[in-house]
């Protein structure tokens, strides 16, 4: 017999201020900001460099701005462009659709080489200090999608097994937890531990490229596939294609990055 845990409703709304709402997912985004200037700022200080300490507000607005821009676009390109194409000032509609993790992640790349170019700071140690600042947000994240009871996973008959209000009667994975734990901590944990011996700038970045890529290609299977799109090759994801390309990418930048002359000085 299939047994379920119940799910415990969480309003997505932490607390109303007259027409004024305060959300979970929202507040799990400040928070992974406010985490992710305190990790660029602590490194900032630790390898004296590339930019002053002083500048990490500047370094994590124009992330932000990447990441946001990213996202929203990203989400438009890769799992709805039909939709947009026909009506692309949805695009300017955040609260329809989604956002895409993919999409964030080149808009900050492009941010990131911005800010990079405008200070004349060097890109690939600073994208080494926005990768390791990443994870944290990502936990965060995941963690407001499963307050939202959004994302859910496939139905399952584990005993851990959830019911989402909005995935019917089913016990299904609470893959969005999965996720929050394995590219949340364990990322951070192997990327904080490779940041003090990796010997050439770059190559945090390409860890955690093909860390995240393979880690969410993982907890893909466990997921719900989005109900617009389904399976895009065979019993493949959209999202596992991404991460194919994302660690695809990180290969290929680890592999120029040990062959650069970007050494690492600790």
């Amino acid at each position: 017999m299939m047994t379920a845990l119940s799910y415990v409703f969480i309003d997505p709304v932490l607390f109303r201020v007259g027409p004024l709402e305060v959300r979970w997912y929202g507040l799990m985004y400040l928070l992974g900001f406010v985490a992710g200037y305190f990790v660029i700022k602590r490194e900032l200080t630790r390898r004296n460099g590339p930019i002053p300490p002083e500048q990490a507000d500047d370094l994590l607005f124009y992330l932000i701005v990447g990441l946001l821009v990213g996202a929203r676009l990203g989400y438009a390109v890769f799992y709805n462009a039909k939709a947009y194409l026909q009506a692309p000032w949805e695009i300017l509609a955040v609260w329809h659709g989604g956002m895409s993790f993919h999409g964030g992640l080149i808009g900050m790349v492009v941010a990131g080489f911005i800010f990079a170019r405008l200070r004349g700071a060097p890109f690939m140690e600073l994208a080494d200090i926005g990768a390791l600042s990443a994870p944290i947000g990502l936990m965060l994240g995941r963690l407001g999608n499963f307050v939202n009871g959004e994302l859910f996973g496939r139905v399952t008959t584990v005993p851990w097994g959830i019911v989402f209000p909005e995935g019917g009667p089913l016990p299904r994975h609470p893959s969005q937890l999965y996720e929050s734990f394995l590219e949340g901590p364990v990322l951070f944990m192997f990327l904080w531990w490779l940041r003090l011996r990796t010997k050439y700038h770059g190559e945090v970045l390409a860890v955690f490229l093909i860390g995240y890529g393979v880690l969410r290609f993982f907890v893909e299977f466990f997921r719900e596939p989005d109900f617009h799109l389904g399976f895009i090759v065979h019993a493949l994801t959209m999202g596992q294609l991404l991460c194919m390309a994302m660690t695809a990418a990180g290969i290929a930048l680890l592999i120029v990055v040990r062959r650069s002359t970007f050494k690492v000085d600790h």
